[in-house]
């Protein structure tokens, strides 16, 4: 679990995942595209996601295909929210919004 958190704590590969979850199965140059930096670092990125198993390849011909594997949020899910009230953390998360909704219509 402790790579899922390093690959997670990072901004970029969080962006890459949000890629991924958009438009599953792409390859480095289309991930590459959104992101203003070298495909080098990409792929390094790419590389701390896929030691924690949150990304997937599959070579399609000379294509390396990425995928997003929801598996290990899943069971950080089950692990430490899942054990909670559902319930209780849905109405909070409302409450939250509601209140932040409210404030934006003061502000502008």
């Amino acid at each position: 679990m402790d790579e899922v958190f390093k690959a997670l704590a990072d901004p970029t590969r969080r962006e890459l995942l949000d890629r991924l979850h958009v438009e599953n199965g792409q390859t480095l140059n289309q991930l590459c595209e959104h992101l203003s930096m070298t495909r080098q670092a990409v792929t390094k990125h790419l590389v701390v996601l896929e030691t924690a198993q949150l990304v997937v390849t599959v070579w399609r011909g000379r294509e390396k295909l990425h995928y997003l594997n929801p598996a290990p949020i899943h069971d950080i899910y089950e692990r430490w929210i899942g054990k909670f009230d559902r319930e209780r953390l849905r109405a909070l998360s409302a409450l939250k919004e509601a209140l932040e909704d409210s404030q934006e219509k003061k502000d502008g």
